[in-house]
Protein backbone atom coordinates (compact mmCIF):
# COMPACT_ATOMS: atom_id res chain seq x y z
CA UNK A 1 0.00 0.00 0.00
CA UNK A 2 1.55 3.20 -0.93
CA UNK A 3 -0.83 5.58 1.12
CA UNK A 4 -1.71 4.73 4.82
CA UNK A 5 -5.02 5.31 4.50
CA UNK A 6 -5.34 3.15 1.20
CA UNK A 7 -7.16 -0.56 1.26
CA UNK A 8 -5.03 -2.97 0.35
CA UNK A 9 -4.80 -3.56 -3.91
CA UNK A 10 -6.15 -7.06 -5.29
CA UNK A 11 -4.14 -9.32 -6.79
CA UNK A 12 -4.74 -12.01 -9.55
CA UNK A 13 -4.58 -15.33 -7.79
CA UNK A 14 -5.57 -18.90 -8.98
CA UNK A 15 -6.48 -19.62 -5.54
CA UNK A 16 -10.69 -19.33 -5.20
CA UNK A 17 -11.67 -21.29 -2.46
CA UNK A 18 -9.68 -21.42 0.62
CA UNK A 19 -10.47 -23.89 3.73
CA UNK A 20 -9.73 -23.33 7.47
CA UNK A 21 -10.12 -26.12 9.74
CA UNK A 22 -8.87 -25.65 13.54
CA UNK A 23 -7.23 -28.97 15.15
CA UNK A 24 -6.40 -30.03 18.93
CA UNK A 25 -7.52 -28.38 22.32
CA UNK A 26 -9.04 -25.05 22.40
CA UNK A 27 -7.43 -21.52 22.63
CA UNK A 28 -8.31 -17.91 23.80
CA UNK A 29 -8.44 -16.10 20.46
CA UNK A 30 -9.17 -18.82 18.44
CA UNK A 31 -12.09 -16.85 16.68
CA UNK A 32 -9.64 -13.79 16.12
CA UNK A 33 -7.78 -16.44 13.97
CA UNK A 34 -10.53 -18.04 12.36
CA UNK A 35 -12.65 -14.44 11.40
CA UNK A 36 -9.79 -12.67 10.80
CA UNK A 37 -8.26 -15.06 7.78
CA UNK A 38 -12.02 -15.21 6.42
CA UNK A 39 -11.98 -11.75 6.80
CA UNK A 40 -9.36 -11.14 4.69
CA UNK A 41 -9.89 -13.65 1.72
CA UNK A 42 -13.85 -12.49 1.73
CA UNK A 43 -13.06 -9.00 0.89
CA UNK A 44 -11.02 -9.86 -2.02
CA UNK A 45 -13.81 -12.43 -3.04
CA UNK A 46 -11.83 -15.33 -2.53
CA UNK A 47 -14.91 -17.96 -1.25
CA UNK A 48 -14.19 -19.14 2.82
CA UNK A 49 -15.28 -22.55 4.05
CA UNK A 50 -14.74 -23.24 7.50
CA UNK A 51 -14.46 -27.26 8.34
CA UNK A 52 -15.89 -28.42 11.21
CA UNK A 53 -14.05 -30.26 13.73
CA UNK A 54 -11.19 -30.27 12.63
CA UNK A 55 -10.11 -33.17 9.91
CA UNK A 56 -12.78 -35.74 11.26
CA UNK A 57 -15.11 -35.05 8.26
CA UNK A 58 -12.55 -35.06 6.44
CA UNK A 59 -11.23 -38.45 7.07
CA UNK A 60 -14.56 -39.89 6.42
CA UNK A 61 -15.34 -38.74 3.72
CA UNK A 62 -15.66 -41.27 0.71
CA UNK A 63 -17.15 -40.14 -3.10
CA UNK A 64 -21.12 -41.90 -2.47
CA UNK A 65 -21.10 -39.53 0.91
CA UNK A 66 -20.27 -35.89 0.02
CA UNK A 67 -19.57 -33.35 2.13
CA UNK A 68 -22.94 -31.19 3.29
CA UNK A 69 -22.88 -27.97 3.87
CA UNK A 70 -24.09 -26.68 7.49
CA UNK A 71 -23.21 -30.74 8.72
CA UNK A 72 -19.56 -30.59 7.73
CA UNK A 73 -18.44 -27.04 6.43
CA UNK A 74 -19.77 -23.68 6.47
CA UNK A 75 -19.31 -20.61 4.59
CA UNK A 76 -17.69 -17.59 6.25
CA UNK A 77 -18.67 -14.47 4.84
CA UNK A 78 -17.07 -11.24 6.21
CA UNK A 79 -20.70 -9.55 6.18
CA UNK A 80 -21.14 -12.37 9.04
CA UNK A 81 -18.20 -11.87 11.00
CA UNK A 82 -18.27 -8.42 13.09
CA UNK A 83 -17.67 -9.26 16.50
CA UNK A 84 -16.85 -12.59 16.11
CA UNK A 85 -13.15 -11.85 16.84
CA UNK A 86 -13.60 -11.26 20.32
CA UNK A 87 -15.73 -14.35 21.11
CA UNK A 88 -14.75 -17.29 23.39
CA UNK A 89 -14.81 -20.88 21.61
CA UNK A 90 -14.42 -22.12 18.07
CA UNK A 91 -16.70 -21.05 15.92
CA UNK A 92 -15.77 -24.00 13.54
CA UNK A 93 -15.81 -26.27 16.66
CA UNK A 94 -12.37 -28.76 16.96
CA UNK A 95 -11.35 -31.88 17.05
CA UNK A 96 -7.96 -34.59 17.49
CA UNK A 97 -8.42 -36.62 14.44
CA UNK A 98 -5.07 -36.68 12.36
CA UNK A 99 -4.83 -37.87 9.14
CA UNK A 100 -1.25 -37.85 9.54
CA UNK A 101 -0.84 -39.98 12.26
CA UNK A 102 0.80 -42.96 10.67
CA UNK A 103 3.33 -41.42 8.95
CA UNK A 104 6.57 -41.33 10.75
CA UNK A 105 9.36 -41.14 8.32
CA UNK A 106 9.96 -39.55 5.06
CA UNK A 107 9.43 -42.97 3.80
CA UNK A 108 6.38 -43.84 5.05
CA UNK A 109 5.14 -41.03 2.30
CA UNK A 110 5.34 -43.48 -0.27
CA UNK A 111 3.57 -46.55 1.57
CA UNK A 112 0.02 -46.20 0.12
CA UNK A 113 -1.75 -47.66 3.33
CA UNK A 114 -0.07 -45.61 5.65
CA UNK A 115 -1.11 -42.29 3.66
CA UNK A 116 -4.44 -43.45 3.05
CA UNK A 117 -5.55 -40.58 5.41
CA UNK A 118 -3.92 -37.95 3.88
CA UNK A 119 -5.56 -39.30 -0.13
CA UNK A 120 -8.71 -39.09 1.86
CA UNK A 121 -8.20 -35.14 3.09
CA UNK A 122 -7.19 -34.98 -0.43
CA UNK A 123 -10.15 -36.19 -2.32
CA UNK A 124 -12.50 -34.57 0.38
CA UNK A 125 -11.11 -30.99 0.11
CA UNK A 126 -11.18 -31.33 -4.00
CA UNK A 127 -14.54 -32.42 -3.86
CA UNK A 128 -15.53 -28.79 -2.82
CA UNK A 129 -13.20 -27.27 -5.11
CA UNK A 130 -10.87 -26.09 -2.28
CA UNK A 131 -7.41 -24.65 -3.84
CA UNK A 132 -5.72 -23.86 -0.49
CA UNK A 133 -5.97 -25.34 3.27
CA UNK A 134 -4.60 -23.42 6.38
CA UNK A 135 -4.66 -25.03 9.27
CA UNK A 136 -4.57 -23.63 12.81
CA UNK A 137 -3.27 -26.31 15.75
CA UNK A 138 -0.57 -27.20 17.73
CA UNK A 139 2.91 -28.64 16.81
CA UNK A 140 1.09 -32.20 15.97
CA UNK A 141 -1.58 -29.95 13.75
CA UNK A 142 1.69 -28.16 12.18
CA UNK A 143 3.51 -31.71 11.69
CA UNK A 144 0.04 -33.24 9.44
CA UNK A 145 -0.02 -29.77 7.62
CA UNK A 146 3.67 -30.92 6.59
CA UNK A 147 2.86 -34.60 5.80
CA UNK A 148 -0.31 -33.23 3.58
CA UNK A 149 1.95 -31.16 2.06
CA UNK A 150 5.01 -33.17 1.53
CA UNK A 151 2.35 -36.03 0.81
CA UNK A 152 1.23 -34.12 -2.65
CA UNK A 153 4.78 -33.07 -3.45
CA UNK A 154 5.65 -36.87 -3.92
CA UNK A 155 2.33 -37.73 -5.44
CA UNK A 156 2.39 -35.60 -8.31
CA UNK A 157 -0.52 -37.27 -10.18
CA UNK A 158 -3.18 -36.39 -7.65
CA UNK A 159 -4.78 -33.93 -9.80
CA UNK A 160 -5.53 -30.68 -7.72
CA UNK A 161 -2.34 -29.28 -6.11
CA UNK A 162 -4.05 -27.59 -2.55
CA UNK A 163 -1.40 -25.72 -1.14
CA UNK A 164 -1.12 -25.34 2.70
CA UNK A 165 -0.69 -22.73 5.26
CA UNK A 166 -0.36 -22.98 9.24
CA UNK A 167 -1.18 -20.81 11.84
CA UNK A 168 0.66 -21.72 15.47
CA UNK A 169 -2.19 -22.47 17.90
CA UNK A 170 -0.95 -23.62 21.52
CA UNK A 171 -1.48 -22.19 25.13
CA UNK A 172 1.29 -24.19 26.28
CA UNK A 173 3.67 -21.90 23.77
CA UNK A 174 6.12 -24.59 23.00
CA UNK A 175 6.34 -23.95 19.50
CA UNK A 176 9.28 -23.50 17.45
CA UNK A 177 9.34 -20.41 15.42
CA UNK A 178 7.32 -18.17 17.31
CA UNK A 179 7.96 -16.10 20.35
CA UNK A 180 4.44 -16.14 21.92
CA UNK A 181 1.25 -18.28 20.62
CA UNK A 182 -2.39 -16.50 20.58
CA UNK A 183 -3.47 -17.13 23.79
CA UNK A 184 -0.93 -17.87 25.87
CA UNK A 185 -1.44 -14.12 27.69
CA UNK A 186 -4.90 -15.02 27.72
CA UNK A 187 -4.46 -17.77 29.87
CA UNK A 188 -1.52 -16.91 31.93
CA UNK A 189 -3.80 -13.72 32.51
CA UNK A 190 -6.40 -15.54 34.25
CA UNK A 191 -4.09 -18.35 35.87
CA UNK A 192 -2.29 -15.58 37.43
CA UNK A 193 -5.42 -13.86 38.72
CA UNK A 194 -6.15 -17.21 40.69
CA UNK A 195 -2.00 -17.88 41.76
CA UNK A 196 -2.96 -13.81 43.25
CA UNK A 197 -6.17 -15.27 45.20
CA UNK A 198 -4.57 -17.74 46.56
CA UNK A 199 -1.59 -15.62 47.58
CA UNK A 200 -4.30 -13.44 49.32
CA UNK A 201 -5.83 -16.24 50.94
CA UNK A 202 -2.36 -18.02 52.06
CA UNK A 203 -1.43 -14.99 53.74
CA UNK A 204 -4.64 -14.24 55.71
CA UNK A 205 -4.63 -18.32 56.55
CA UNK A 206 -1.15 -18.77 57.08
CA UNK A 207 -1.19 -21.53 54.33
CA UNK A 208 0.22 -23.12 51.27
CA UNK A 209 -0.92 -23.59 48.00
CA UNK A 210 0.51 -25.93 45.61
CA UNK A 211 -0.90 -25.41 42.03
CA UNK A 212 -0.42 -27.71 39.11
CA UNK A 213 -0.84 -26.26 35.83
CA UNK A 214 -1.08 -27.34 32.44
CA UNK A 215 1.96 -27.38 29.61
CA UNK A 216 3.10 -31.26 29.34
CA UNK A 217 6.77 -30.87 27.65
CA UNK A 218 7.09 -26.69 28.52
CA UNK A 219 7.02 -24.63 31.81
CA UNK A 220 5.89 -21.41 29.56
CA UNK A 221 2.35 -21.39 31.44
CA UNK A 222 3.50 -22.31 34.75
CA UNK A 223 6.41 -19.51 34.95
CA UNK A 224 3.71 -16.61 33.47
CA UNK A 225 1.39 -17.58 36.18
CA UNK A 226 4.09 -17.60 38.67
CA UNK A 227 5.46 -14.43 37.42
CA UNK A 228 2.49 -12.42 37.01
CA UNK A 229 0.64 -13.69 39.97
CA UNK A 230 3.87 -13.69 42.23
CA UNK A 231 4.33 -17.08 43.06
CA UNK A 232 6.56 -17.73 46.01
CA UNK A 233 8.12 -20.65 43.86
CA UNK A 234 7.95 -22.10 39.99
CA UNK A 235 8.94 -25.60 39.15
CA UNK A 236 8.84 -27.23 35.71
CA UNK A 237 9.94 -29.85 33.84
CA UNK A 238 13.18 -27.97 32.41
CA UNK A 239 14.30 -27.28 36.42
CA UNK A 240 14.87 -30.60 37.43
CA UNK A 241 19.25 -31.08 37.24
CA UNK A 242 20.46 -34.35 36.42
CA UNK A 243 21.37 -35.44 39.51
CA UNK A 244 17.55 -35.66 40.12
CA UNK A 245 17.49 -38.11 37.30
CA UNK A 246 17.14 -41.63 37.50
CA UNK A 247 15.28 -44.70 35.84
CA UNK A 248 13.15 -47.90 36.34
CA UNK A 249 11.62 -50.48 34.60
CA UNK A 250 7.89 -49.07 33.10
CA UNK A 251 5.03 -51.42 34.79
CA UNK A 252 1.48 -51.42 32.77
CA UNK A 253 -0.29 -50.81 35.59
CA UNK A 254 -3.32 -52.86 33.36
CA UNK A 255 -1.71 -55.47 33.60
CA UNK A 256 0.69 -55.32 36.36
CA UNK A 257 3.27 -56.84 33.65
CA UNK A 258 6.98 -55.48 32.62
CA UNK A 259 6.91 -53.57 28.99
CA UNK A 260 8.70 -55.46 26.89
CA UNK A 261 10.54 -52.75 24.51
CA UNK A 262 10.02 -54.07 20.60
CA UNK A 263 13.60 -53.57 19.29
CA UNK A 264 15.61 -54.99 22.52
CA UNK A 265 12.63 -57.41 23.45
CA UNK A 266 14.06 -56.59 26.86
CA UNK A 267 12.16 -54.37 29.84
CA UNK A 268 11.77 -50.76 28.76
CA UNK A 269 13.06 -48.89 30.74
CA UNK A 270 11.88 -44.78 31.95
CA UNK A 271 13.06 -41.99 33.41
CA UNK A 272 12.23 -40.59 36.67
CA UNK A 273 12.36 -38.05 39.09
CA UNK A 274 13.69 -38.18 42.23
CA UNK A 275 10.82 -36.88 44.77
CA UNK A 276 12.29 -36.75 47.56
CA UNK A 277 14.74 -34.04 45.93
CA UNK A 278 12.43 -32.27 44.14
CA UNK A 279 10.31 -32.10 47.70
CA UNK A 280 13.46 -31.28 49.87
CA UNK A 281 13.67 -28.21 47.30
CA UNK A 282 10.66 -26.64 48.16
CA UNK A 283 10.77 -27.17 51.89
CA UNK A 284 14.21 -24.90 51.22
CA UNK A 285 11.74 -22.20 50.39
CA UNK A 286 9.38 -22.77 52.96
CA UNK A 287 12.41 -23.04 55.67
CA UNK A 288 13.85 -19.49 53.67
CA UNK A 289 10.58 -17.75 53.59
CA UNK A 290 9.73 -18.32 57.58
CA UNK A 291 13.40 -16.84 57.87
CA UNK A 292 11.71 -13.61 56.27
CA UNK A 293 8.40 -14.02 58.81
CA UNK A 294 6.17 -15.36 56.36
CA UNK A 295 4.74 -18.85 56.98
CA UNK A 296 2.71 -18.86 54.03
CA UNK A 297 3.02 -19.36 49.84
CA UNK A 298 2.14 -20.42 46.85
CA UNK A 299 4.24 -22.94 44.50
CA UNK A 300 3.62 -23.40 40.70
CA UNK A 301 4.19 -26.71 39.25
CA UNK A 302 4.04 -27.71 35.90
CA UNK A 303 1.87 -30.52 34.93
CA UNK A 304 4.57 -32.57 32.19
CA UNK A 305 6.68 -33.68 35.84
CA UNK A 306 3.98 -35.98 36.15
CA UNK A 307 4.91 -38.02 33.32
CA UNK A 308 8.30 -38.73 35.02
CA UNK A 309 6.91 -39.78 38.52
CA UNK A 310 7.82 -43.25 39.96
CA UNK A 311 4.92 -45.69 38.95
CA UNK A 312 4.83 -45.96 43.24
CA UNK A 313 4.60 -42.32 43.74
CA UNK A 314 1.59 -42.51 40.56
CA UNK A 315 0.14 -44.85 42.09
CA UNK A 316 -0.59 -42.53 45.96
CA UNK A 317 -2.03 -39.91 43.47
CA UNK A 318 -4.92 -40.91 42.21
CA UNK A 319 -7.65 -43.85 42.72
CA UNK A 320 -6.81 -47.60 42.52
CA UNK A 321 -9.47 -47.46 39.96
CA UNK A 322 -7.70 -44.51 37.93
CA UNK A 323 -4.15 -46.00 38.51
CA UNK A 324 -5.06 -49.50 36.62
CA UNK A 325 -6.65 -47.67 33.79
CA UNK A 326 -3.43 -45.73 33.21
CA UNK A 327 -1.56 -47.04 30.74
CA UNK A 328 1.97 -45.57 29.49
CA UNK A 329 3.24 -44.60 25.95
CA UNK A 330 5.86 -45.94 23.79
CA UNK A 331 7.97 -44.32 25.84
CA UNK A 332 6.86 -45.03 29.41
CA UNK A 333 5.29 -42.16 30.07
CA UNK A 334 1.94 -41.65 31.38
CA UNK A 335 -1.11 -39.59 30.72
CA UNK A 336 -0.36 -36.37 32.78
CA UNK A 337 -4.17 -34.82 32.42
CA UNK A 338 -5.41 -38.03 34.50
CA UNK A 339 -2.65 -37.08 37.32
CA UNK A 340 -3.40 -34.67 40.21
CA UNK A 341 -0.15 -35.05 41.81
CA UNK A 342 0.45 -32.03 44.24
CA UNK A 343 -1.24 -33.76 47.20
CA UNK A 344 1.39 -36.34 46.96
CA UNK A 345 4.01 -33.56 46.70
CA UNK A 346 2.53 -31.91 49.60
CA UNK A 347 2.93 -34.73 52.24
CA UNK A 348 5.82 -35.14 50.65
CA UNK A 349 7.25 -31.95 51.50
CA UNK A 350 5.32 -31.86 54.96
CA UNK A 351 7.09 -35.04 55.96
CA UNK A 352 10.47 -33.59 55.27
CA UNK A 353 9.26 -30.61 56.60
CA UNK A 354 9.08 -31.95 59.86
CA UNK A 355 12.44 -33.96 59.66
CA UNK A 356 14.54 -30.90 59.15
CA UNK A 357 12.83 -28.34 61.58
CA UNK A 358 10.97 -30.62 64.35
CA UNK A 359 8.31 -28.23 64.26
CA UNK A 360 4.40 -29.79 63.17
CA UNK A 361 3.17 -29.85 59.69
CA UNK A 362 2.38 -26.79 57.38
CA UNK A 363 -0.98 -26.51 56.12
CA UNK A 364 -0.93 -27.35 52.79
CA UNK A 365 -4.04 -27.19 50.00
CA UNK A 366 -3.77 -28.69 46.61
CA UNK A 367 -5.12 -27.43 43.19
CA UNK A 368 -5.15 -28.79 39.83
CA UNK A 369 -5.81 -25.81 36.76
CA UNK A 370 -6.75 -26.89 33.24
CA UNK A 371 -9.63 -26.79 30.56
CA UNK A 372 -11.16 -23.65 32.51
CA UNK A 373 -8.21 -21.72 30.89
CA UNK A 374 -9.02 -22.37 27.28
CA UNK A 375 -11.89 -20.77 25.83
CA UNK A 376 -11.00 -17.83 28.71
CA UNK A 377 -12.56 -14.69 26.70
CA UNK A 378 -9.23 -13.24 24.70
CA UNK A 379 -6.86 -10.34 25.94
CA UNK A 380 -6.77 -7.58 23.36
CA UNK A 381 -3.30 -8.66 22.99
CA UNK A 382 -4.16 -12.19 21.83
CA UNK A 383 -6.89 -10.44 19.68
CA UNK A 384 -4.35 -8.54 18.01
CA UNK A 385 -2.07 -11.49 17.44
CA UNK A 386 -5.05 -13.91 16.23
CA UNK A 387 -6.06 -11.35 13.50
CA UNK A 388 -2.86 -10.66 12.31
CA UNK A 389 -1.83 -14.55 12.01
CA UNK A 390 -5.46 -14.39 10.42
CA UNK A 391 -4.34 -12.21 8.02
CA UNK A 392 -0.98 -13.46 7.71
CA UNK A 393 -2.38 -16.35 5.80
CA UNK A 394 -4.17 -14.14 3.10
CA UNK A 395 -0.75 -12.51 2.76
CA UNK A 396 1.10 -15.46 2.36
CA UNK A 397 -0.98 -17.46 0.00
CA UNK A 398 -2.60 -14.44 -2.08
CA UNK A 399 0.20 -11.81 -1.91
CA UNK A 400 3.13 -13.76 -1.57
CA UNK A 401 1.93 -16.98 -3.39
CA UNK A 402 3.80 -19.38 -0.74
CA UNK A 403 2.99 -23.05 -0.03
CA UNK A 404 4.29 -25.45 3.01
CA UNK A 405 5.28 -22.34 5.40
CA UNK A 406 3.72 -21.33 9.04
CA UNK A 407 2.73 -17.39 9.55
CA UNK A 408 4.78 -16.03 12.43
CA UNK A 409 5.18 -12.37 13.89
CA UNK A 410 8.31 -10.93 15.32
CA UNK A 411 8.80 -7.54 17.12
CA UNK A 412 5.72 -5.31 16.75
CA UNK A 413 3.68 -8.05 15.23
CA UNK A 414 5.93 -7.68 11.61
CA UNK A 415 5.12 -11.28 9.72
CA UNK A 416 7.18 -13.76 9.07
CA UNK A 417 6.48 -17.36 6.70
CA UNK A 418 9.31 -19.83 8.06
CA UNK A 419 8.82 -23.07 5.66
CA UNK A 420 7.65 -26.28 7.29
CA UNK A 421 11.47 -27.48 6.39
CA UNK A 422 12.90 -25.64 8.88
CA UNK A 423 10.19 -26.09 11.92
CA UNK A 424 11.05 -30.20 11.83
CA UNK A 425 13.45 -32.00 13.42
CA UNK A 426 15.86 -33.02 11.65
CA UNK A 427 15.85 -35.92 9.69
CA UNK A 428 12.55 -36.76 11.33
CA UNK A 429 8.31 -36.14 10.52
CA UNK A 430 8.32 -33.84 13.65
CA UNK A 431 7.67 -30.72 14.83
CA UNK A 432 10.43 -28.84 16.81
CA UNK A 433 9.88 -28.17 20.43
CA UNK A 434 10.79 -25.16 22.51
CA UNK A 435 11.51 -25.69 25.87
CA UNK A 436 12.68 -22.83 28.53
CA UNK A 437 16.30 -22.83 28.64
CA UNK A 438 17.80 -21.92 32.14
CA UNK A 439 20.26 -20.03 30.76
CA UNK A 440 17.67 -17.58 29.63
CA UNK A 441 16.56 -14.03 30.90
CA UNK A 442 12.64 -15.44 31.08
CA UNK A 443 13.56 -18.61 32.98
CA UNK A 444 15.71 -16.32 35.28
CA UNK A 445 13.57 -13.73 36.33
CA UNK A 446 11.67 -15.37 39.21
CA UNK A 447 14.90 -16.02 40.51
CA UNK A 448 15.66 -12.73 41.33
CA UNK A 449 11.88 -12.21 43.16
CA UNK A 450 11.33 -15.33 44.85
CA UNK A 451 12.74 -16.27 48.29
CA UNK A 452 16.54 -16.39 48.14
CA UNK A 453 17.37 -19.86 49.01
CA UNK A 454 21.04 -20.38 50.01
Amino acid sequence: MSQALKSPDKVESPIKRVAILFSGGPAPAANAVIASAAIAFSRMGIEVLGIRQGYTHLMEYTPDKPLQEGKHFIRLRHEDLELVRSQQGIIIGTARANPGKGVHTYEDLDDPAKTAPLKTVHEALSSLGVDALISIGGDDTLTTAAKFKLFQDRHPNLGRRIAVVHLPKTIDNDYEGIDFTFGYFTAVDMLATQVRNLLADARAAGAYFFVQVMGRKAGWLAYGAGIAGEASLIISLEDIPPEWWTTEETINPKTGQKVIDPETGKPQIREIINLKALANRVVDTIIAREKEGKSYGVVVFAEGMGEYFPLEELRKCVSEEEFAQLEPDPFGHFPVSQIKFTGRIARLVNDLYVERTGKKKKRINSLQFGYEVRCHRPTAFDIILGSQLGVGAYRALIERKLDGVMVSVSGQLQLLYPRFEELMQTGKLRAKERLIRPDEDFHQLPRYLETRVD
